[in-house]
């Protein structure tokens, strides 16, 4: 079942640990088939480099296992809150990478000071409160503070992005990492100033529609 979507999703989780966005068995990736409704999603506690497409779970968006032999991630219950709360996200990604884990831990949002943050996020990255994991908590979190944002830092624990589909969510989550490292490394120089609003709204279009092929 979904071996074309499982198959997606096994070549994306091996980027996690290749952009180092995740550690040992950290993290996980998952996405929601648009023609059934499905959900495919990382099992929980497998090596990376253990994982196989055919290991990945299916299920319904109520929890209801479809297939699978293995446990799903612990997260799944979060995953599947965002997508019945957010009928335009078909991927979702949770990382502890570590620069944007950093901004998480303090409770900081990460404010638009690259144009790199204007491009891909079009307004700052929100930081949302704490929630223990294994629930539905940290779902509402992220649904509560990500906005029309495709990132959220989840305060002492570290990140979920969102997308269109799960490559575009591997995509912001590989992005949310790169500029709040050279964010953490700007600040250690001095203060950067803010893109303006008016600013960020033309890079994000400009991005978002006109660049690319």
């Amino acid at each position: 079942m979904l071996d074309t979507l499982k198959a997606e999703l096994h070549k994306l989780h091996l980027m996690l640990p290749a952009e180092k966005l995740v550690t040992w068995t950290s993290g996980n990736v998952s996405a929601r088939d648009p023609e059934t409704g499905l959900v495919v999603i990382k099992p929980s506690g497998i090596m990376y480099e253990d994982l196989r497409p055919e290991d990945h779970v299916v299920l319904d968006l109520e929890g209801n296992m479809i297939e699978g032999k293995l446990k799903p991630s612990s997260d799944t219950a979060s995953h599947l809150y965002i997508y019945r709360q957010r009928p335009d996200v078909n991927g979702i990604v949770h990382t502890h990478s570590p620069y944007a884990t950093a901004f998480a831990a303090v409770g900081k949002p990460i404010p638009v000071y690259l144009t790199a943050i204007a491009d891909e996020f079009g307004q700052a990255i929100p930081c949302a409160g704490f929630a223990l994991i294994g629930g539905e908590e940290i779902g509402q979190q992220v649904v509560e503070h990500i906005g029309s944002c495709a990132a959220v830092l989840l305060k002492n624990h570290g990140v979920f992005t969102v997308g269109k589909s799960a490559r575009a969510a591997v995509k912001a989550a590989v992005m949310v990492e790169d500029i709040a490292k050279t964010v953490h490394l700007a600040l250690q120089l001095g203060q950067p100033d803010e893109i303006p609003a008016a600013d960020v709204e033309k890079l994000h279009y400009r991005y978002t529609h006109v660049y690319g092929q």
